[in-house]
Protein backbone atom coordinates (compact mmCIF):
# COMPACT_ATOMS: atom_id res chain seq x y z
CA UNK A 1 0.00 0.00 0.00
CA UNK A 2 1.48 3.64 -0.65
CA UNK A 3 2.24 6.03 1.72
CA UNK A 4 0.11 9.03 1.42
CA UNK A 5 0.80 13.04 2.98
CA UNK A 6 -2.50 13.99 4.54
CA UNK A 7 -4.94 10.24 4.36
CA UNK A 8 -3.40 7.38 6.85
CA UNK A 9 -5.13 3.66 5.43
CA UNK A 10 -5.26 0.88 8.18
CA UNK A 11 -6.29 -2.31 6.45
CA UNK A 12 -8.17 -4.95 8.79
CA UNK A 13 -8.30 -8.13 6.50
CA UNK A 14 -10.98 -7.59 4.01
CA UNK A 15 -12.03 -4.08 5.17
CA UNK A 16 -9.86 -1.07 4.35
CA UNK A 17 -10.31 2.63 7.14
CA UNK A 18 -9.50 5.69 5.23
CA UNK A 19 -8.79 8.39 7.67
CA UNK A 20 -8.63 11.80 6.72
CA UNK A 21 -5.29 12.99 8.62
CA UNK A 22 -5.22 16.69 8.60
CA UNK A 23 -5.73 16.65 12.99
CA UNK A 24 -4.51 20.31 13.17
CA UNK A 25 -6.72 21.60 10.73
CA UNK A 26 -10.02 19.56 11.73
CA UNK A 27 -9.40 17.36 8.27
CA UNK A 28 -10.42 20.21 6.16
CA UNK A 29 -9.35 19.30 2.51
CA UNK A 30 -6.21 20.42 0.88
CA UNK A 31 -5.45 20.25 -2.34
CA UNK A 32 -3.23 17.51 -1.18
CA UNK A 33 -5.68 15.74 0.87
CA UNK A 34 -8.03 15.66 -2.37
CA UNK A 35 -5.57 14.15 -4.50
CA UNK A 36 -4.18 11.66 -2.14
CA UNK A 37 -8.10 10.86 -1.40
CA UNK A 38 -8.25 9.75 -5.25
CA UNK A 39 -5.12 7.95 -5.19
CA UNK A 40 -6.08 5.80 -2.25
CA UNK A 41 -9.77 5.21 -3.49
CA UNK A 42 -8.39 4.21 -7.03
CA UNK A 43 -6.12 2.11 -5.32
CA UNK A 44 -8.56 0.59 -2.82
CA UNK A 45 -11.13 -0.11 -5.99
CA UNK A 46 -8.21 -2.27 -7.71
CA UNK A 47 -7.37 -4.44 -4.76
CA UNK A 48 -9.66 -7.50 -4.93
CA UNK A 49 -8.89 -8.30 -1.35
CA UNK A 50 -10.67 -5.25 -0.32
CA UNK A 51 -14.07 -5.99 -0.13
CA UNK A 52 -15.44 -2.94 1.90
CA UNK A 53 -14.10 0.63 2.76
CA UNK A 54 -14.93 3.21 5.70
CA UNK A 55 -14.14 6.36 5.60
CA UNK A 56 -13.25 8.79 8.67
CA UNK A 57 -11.28 11.36 10.16
CA UNK A 58 -8.49 11.45 12.38
CA UNK A 59 -8.41 13.08 15.77
CA UNK A 60 -11.28 13.83 18.48
CA UNK A 61 -13.11 16.78 17.03
CA UNK A 62 -13.73 16.05 13.54
CA UNK A 63 -14.67 14.03 10.53
CA UNK A 64 -13.89 16.43 7.98
CA UNK A 65 -14.52 20.20 8.71
CA UNK A 66 -14.75 20.75 4.73
CA UNK A 67 -12.53 22.70 2.26
CA UNK A 68 -9.62 24.36 3.88
CA UNK A 69 -10.74 28.13 2.76
CA UNK A 70 -7.38 29.62 4.10
CA UNK A 71 -5.30 27.54 1.29
CA UNK A 72 -7.49 28.67 -1.23
CA UNK A 73 -7.47 32.18 -0.12
CA UNK A 74 -4.09 32.48 -0.99
CA UNK A 75 -3.89 30.96 -4.44
CA UNK A 76 -4.66 33.40 -7.24
CA UNK A 77 -6.81 32.17 -10.38
CA UNK A 78 -9.98 31.74 -11.46
CA UNK A 79 -12.51 30.12 -9.12
CA UNK A 80 -12.73 27.03 -11.47
CA UNK A 81 -13.25 23.23 -11.35
CA UNK A 82 -9.55 23.40 -10.66
CA UNK A 83 -9.57 24.66 -7.68
CA UNK A 84 -12.45 23.04 -6.34
CA UNK A 85 -10.71 20.04 -4.40
CA UNK A 86 -13.35 19.10 -2.23
CA UNK A 87 -15.81 18.63 -4.98
CA UNK A 88 -13.27 16.49 -7.23
CA UNK A 89 -12.79 14.40 -4.24
CA UNK A 90 -16.37 13.85 -3.49
CA UNK A 91 -17.04 13.12 -7.29
CA UNK A 92 -14.68 10.58 -6.94
CA UNK A 93 -16.59 9.13 -3.30
CA UNK A 94 -19.41 9.30 -5.35
CA UNK A 95 -18.06 6.42 -7.80
CA UNK A 96 -17.07 4.21 -5.08
CA UNK A 97 -18.46 1.14 -6.36
CA UNK A 98 -17.89 -0.95 -3.36
CA UNK A 99 -19.95 -0.73 -0.37
CA UNK A 100 -18.33 2.66 1.53
CA UNK A 101 -19.28 3.05 5.32
CA UNK A 102 -18.82 6.96 6.81
CA UNK A 103 -17.56 6.71 10.61
CA UNK A 104 -18.62 10.31 11.13
CA UNK A 105 -16.80 11.08 14.09
CA UNK A 106 -16.91 14.43 14.90
CA UNK A 107 -18.56 17.20 12.73
CA UNK A 108 -18.93 17.26 8.90
CA UNK A 109 -18.92 20.67 7.62
CA UNK A 110 -19.48 21.71 4.22
CA UNK A 111 -17.43 19.49 1.76
CA UNK A 112 -17.13 17.08 4.37
CA UNK A 113 -20.98 16.76 5.35
CA UNK A 114 -20.62 16.06 1.35
CA UNK A 115 -18.32 13.64 1.79
CA UNK A 116 -20.79 11.88 4.25
CA UNK A 117 -23.76 12.00 2.26
CA UNK A 118 -21.55 9.77 -0.35
CA UNK A 119 -21.07 7.14 2.16
CA UNK A 120 -23.70 4.36 1.67
CA UNK A 121 -24.20 3.89 5.67
CA UNK A 122 -23.29 7.01 8.12
CA UNK A 123 -22.46 5.74 11.73
CA UNK A 124 -22.08 8.50 13.34
CA UNK A 125 -20.39 9.21 17.08
CA UNK A 126 -23.34 10.81 19.66
CA UNK A 127 -21.39 14.84 19.47
CA UNK A 128 -21.40 14.35 15.64
CA UNK A 129 -22.77 17.68 13.74
CA UNK A 130 -23.48 18.08 10.16
CA UNK A 131 -23.57 21.75 8.43
CA UNK A 132 -24.46 21.94 4.37
CA UNK A 133 -23.06 25.48 3.75
CA UNK A 134 -22.79 25.80 0.38
CA UNK A 135 -25.77 28.86 -0.01
CA UNK A 136 -23.49 30.59 2.13
CA UNK A 137 -20.86 31.07 -0.34
CA UNK A 138 -23.06 30.92 -3.47
CA UNK A 139 -22.72 26.85 -4.25
CA UNK A 140 -24.83 24.15 -4.52
CA UNK A 141 -23.69 21.91 -1.99
CA UNK A 142 -25.56 18.29 -1.40
CA UNK A 143 -28.71 18.94 -2.79
CA UNK A 144 -28.27 16.18 -5.07
CA UNK A 145 -27.87 13.51 -2.31
CA UNK A 146 -29.65 14.38 0.58
CA UNK A 147 -33.34 14.29 -0.73
CA UNK A 148 -32.87 10.66 -0.88
CA UNK A 149 -31.78 10.47 2.59
CA UNK A 150 -33.90 12.80 4.47
CA UNK A 151 -36.91 14.00 1.75
CA UNK A 152 -37.18 17.12 -0.11
CA UNK A 153 -38.36 19.53 2.66
CA UNK A 154 -36.22 18.85 5.05
CA UNK A 155 -33.05 19.06 2.23
CA UNK A 156 -34.35 22.09 1.32
CA UNK A 157 -34.26 23.65 5.00
CA UNK A 158 -31.01 22.36 5.99
CA UNK A 159 -29.66 23.71 2.69
CA UNK A 160 -31.71 26.78 2.75
CA UNK A 161 -30.89 27.76 6.06
CA UNK A 162 -27.31 25.99 6.39
CA UNK A 163 -28.19 25.82 10.55
CA UNK A 164 -26.23 22.76 12.10
CA UNK A 165 -27.75 19.72 12.51
CA UNK A 166 -26.48 17.30 15.44
CA UNK A 167 -26.31 13.72 16.17
CA UNK A 168 -29.76 13.25 17.31
CA UNK A 169 -31.16 15.23 14.81
CA UNK A 170 -29.21 13.46 12.34
CA UNK A 171 -30.57 10.05 13.80
CA UNK A 172 -34.38 11.40 13.53
CA UNK A 173 -34.41 12.37 10.02
CA UNK A 174 -33.07 9.92 8.46
CA UNK A 175 -29.10 11.32 7.84
CA UNK A 176 -27.97 8.79 10.07
CA UNK A 177 -27.77 5.39 9.83
CA UNK A 178 -26.93 5.08 13.83
CA UNK A 179 -25.54 7.04 16.75
CA UNK A 180 -23.37 5.25 18.80
CA UNK A 181 -20.88 6.52 22.07
CA UNK A 182 -17.44 7.60 20.77
CA UNK A 183 -15.74 5.03 22.70
CA UNK A 184 -18.22 2.41 20.46
CA UNK A 185 -17.98 3.85 17.05
CA UNK A 186 -15.15 2.51 15.85
CA UNK A 187 -16.01 -1.00 17.18
CA UNK A 188 -19.49 -0.66 15.60
CA UNK A 189 -18.75 0.37 12.12
CA UNK A 190 -15.56 -2.58 12.14
CA UNK A 191 -18.50 -5.04 12.97
CA UNK A 192 -20.64 -3.68 10.42
CA UNK A 193 -17.88 -3.59 7.93
CA UNK A 194 -16.66 -7.40 8.63
CA UNK A 195 -20.49 -8.67 8.18
CA UNK A 196 -20.78 -7.37 4.96
CA UNK A 197 -17.69 -8.01 3.62
CA UNK A 198 -18.27 -11.47 4.17
CA UNK A 199 -21.04 -11.49 1.46
CA UNK A 200 -20.83 -11.75 -2.31
CA UNK A 201 -19.01 -9.01 -3.90
CA UNK A 202 -20.48 -8.70 -7.43
CA UNK A 203 -23.86 -8.50 -5.81
CA UNK A 204 -23.05 -5.73 -2.84
CA UNK A 205 -21.80 -3.67 -6.07
CA UNK A 206 -24.66 -4.51 -8.22
CA UNK A 207 -26.94 -3.99 -5.40
CA UNK A 208 -25.55 -0.71 -4.58
CA UNK A 209 -25.73 0.53 -8.45
CA UNK A 210 -29.31 -0.48 -8.51
CA UNK A 211 -30.40 1.53 -5.24
CA UNK A 212 -28.34 4.55 -6.78
CA UNK A 213 -30.52 4.71 -9.88
CA UNK A 214 -33.55 3.98 -8.41
CA UNK A 215 -32.71 7.25 -6.33
CA UNK A 216 -31.94 9.19 -8.99
CA UNK A 217 -28.68 10.29 -7.25
CA UNK A 218 -26.69 9.95 -11.01
CA UNK A 219 -28.82 12.54 -13.42
CA UNK A 220 -29.07 15.09 -10.15
CA UNK A 221 -25.56 14.60 -9.31
CA UNK A 222 -24.83 15.52 -12.70
CA UNK A 223 -26.87 18.55 -12.61
CA UNK A 224 -25.03 19.58 -9.35
CA UNK A 225 -22.41 20.18 -10.95
CA UNK A 226 -23.13 22.02 -14.13
CA UNK A 227 -24.74 24.44 -11.82
CA UNK A 228 -21.55 24.90 -9.85
CA UNK A 229 -19.62 25.64 -12.73
CA UNK A 230 -21.90 28.21 -13.56
CA UNK A 231 -22.38 29.64 -10.29
CA UNK A 232 -17.77 29.66 -9.71
CA UNK A 233 -18.12 32.31 -12.69
CA UNK A 234 -20.42 34.96 -10.76
CA UNK A 235 -19.60 37.99 -8.81
CA UNK A 236 -22.15 36.53 -5.76
CA UNK A 237 -20.07 33.42 -5.56
CA UNK A 238 -16.64 35.69 -5.73
CA UNK A 239 -17.85 37.77 -3.14
CA UNK A 240 -19.07 35.81 -0.47
CA UNK A 241 -16.29 33.07 -1.00
CA UNK A 242 -13.69 35.34 -0.43
CA UNK A 243 -15.29 37.06 2.07
CA UNK A 244 -15.81 33.69 4.23
CA UNK A 245 -12.17 32.99 3.46
CA UNK A 246 -10.72 35.93 4.97
CA UNK A 247 -12.78 35.25 8.02
CA UNK A 248 -11.20 31.90 8.41
CA UNK A 249 -7.93 33.43 7.90
CA UNK A 250 -8.30 36.07 10.60
CA UNK A 251 -9.67 33.57 13.08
Amino acid sequence: MTDYETVIVDRRDSVAIVRLNRVEKHNAISRQMSADLIAVIDELEGDDDVRVLILTGAGDKAFCAGADMAQAALEEGPADWSRDWAAQAAVRLARVKKPLIGQINGYAYGGGAVFALQCDVRICSDDAKFRFVGAVYGLVVGASRLPSLVGPAIAKELIFTARTVDADEALRIGLANHVVPKADLEPTVLKMAQDIAAHSLPALIASKEVIDIASGFRDAAKRENEHNTELRQSDEHKRRFRAAAERVVRD
